[in-house]
């Protein structure tokens, strides 16, 4: 059982994945005890069985939690609110970066409405299992920024932090929505990776640009366009068999040129967000991170709307690292709950495109300490109808019962997938 979590938990393999890798083990390695056969639903079980038993175990009850907020949407009309937990005491001295290990989970409440006042209803059920926590981090989505507000007003001693990730996006969007050669800059470059992806130019292409979340990876694309300005004006970069600087559709990546000017301005902003960010997620929100924040990007502030942009970022970390108290240090970085959730689409798969079901369990599984005494008690004390009573209550009929439902009485015909 503890094999085929890990397998599942630690290297992400898929469920079919990690009962073969068991019976590649089972034949290939001689055991004292022989394991016996485990099919990927049996094992599907087991972890659904771990993630409500790490959901549901007591918590310690103080005031020093930290509680890490957001949903998650797939489709149908469930949202699912999830609820991270760690205590400010047990950061580590040096640095304030969090590991899945480190983090309990709270809650997990998949719903069909979510406001504001379903979001403060979430966190007053909360506090019923850690006590009201010191501070609340989040996204700032709408729904999740008002519960919160709501929340703090009835609860003083709790701070609202924003997301450092987030917030600096908000920014960064800013400062290019006024800038048409962004957007020229970026149709350029969408048309260049359709041009050289089949050519012999294939190493120069530009990285895929998102929809989603876009201007929270934006500097990947000023990064290329840095690196590829560099390799053509050393010009001995070899393409295929040709010196770049005398290959005959070199002007292929040349239109670059014309934008080296602002590509040094959006690679400045790029860089001051970047380390913006490595010293929030190090070392944490606290009294004295600003100046240090400030010495770092003094530098990088050579264009007066490049150090604008600066100051409302720097701006930012002042308002949120005034709400420490002396000696305290906050988080200021949700990005590990992002990871929480990018793995729970891995073990999902396609099926993360076909609404919720009972593998959002897998997302309370995965944090915290899984050992063999850990996965023993969950077996003990938490059994398939438990499992399959909390999915009922908490997610009703999946998307995927209703198409089988709604199609059942079709005939099929044809070649039946998978």
């Amino acid at each position: 059982m503890l094999l085929f979590v890990t397998l599942v938990l630690a290297s992400v393999a898929s469920l079919r994945g990690a009962a073969r890798a068991l019976e590649i083990i089972t034949e290939q390695i001689p055991l004292a005890v022989p394991l016996p056969p485990c099919s990927w639903a049996t094992g599907r079980l087991w972890l659904l069985r771990l993630g409500l038993y790490t959901l549901t175990r007591p918590k310690t009850y103080a005031d020093d939690w930290v509680w890490i907020l957001d949903h998650s949407v797939q489709i149908g009309r469930e949202k699912c609110l999830l609820i991270l937990g760690i205590r400010l005491s047990s950061l580590r001295t040096a640095s304030c970066r969090v590991t899945h290990a480190d983090l309990e989970p709270i809650d997990l409440r998949p719903v069909t409405t979510s406001n504001g006042d379903v979001v403060y209803q979430q966190l007053e059920d909360a506090v019923k299992r850690t006590g009201v926590p010191r501070e609340i981090l989040s996204d700032h989505g709408s729904d999740l920024k008002t519960g919160i507000r709501q929340f703090c007003q009835a609860h003083p001693g709790t701070c609202a932090i924003y997301d450092i990730t987030h917030k600096a996006a908000t920014l960064v969007k800013q400062f290019l929505t006024y800038d048409d050669t962004w957007d020229e800059f970026c149709r350029f470059a969408a048309t260049m990776k359709q041009q050289v992806q089949q050519t012999e130019f294939a190493p120069l292409a530009p990285p895929a640009q998102t929809s989603k979340a876009r201007y929270m990876n934006v500097e990947r694309l000023g990064s290329w366009a840095g690196r590829v300005l560099t390799v053509l004006d050393e010009g001995t970069a070899v393409v295929g068999t040709t010196v770049i600087a005398d290959h005959p559709k070199r002007d292929t990546a040349d239109w670059l040129e014309r934008f080296r000017d602002d590509i040094e301005v959006w690679n400045l902003v790029f860089g001051i967000v970047e380390n913006v960010e490595h010293s929030v997620r190090q070392h944490g929100l606290q009294q004295a991170c600003v100046d240090e924040v400030e010495a770092h990007l003094h530098a990088m502030m050579t264009y007066p709307h490049v150090a604008d942009f600066g100051e409302q970022l720097l701006e930012f970390v002042r308002i949120e690292s005034a709400k420490a108290c002396s000696g305290e240090r906050l988080l200021g970085s949700s990005e590990i709950i992002e990871s929480v959730f990018g793995k729970l689409k891995h073990i999902e798969g396609a099926q993360s495109k076909q609404g919720f079901t009972g593998l959002i369990l897998s997302a309370a599984a995965m944090v915290g300490t899984t050992s063999a005494t850990v996965v023993q008690q969950a077996m003990e004390t938490v059994s398939v109808n438990a499992v399959q009573r909390w999915c009922r209550e908490m997610l009703g009929v999946s998307v995927q019962a209703q198409r089988q439902r709604l199609f059942a009485h079709m005939q099929q015909s044809g070649t039946e997938p998978g």
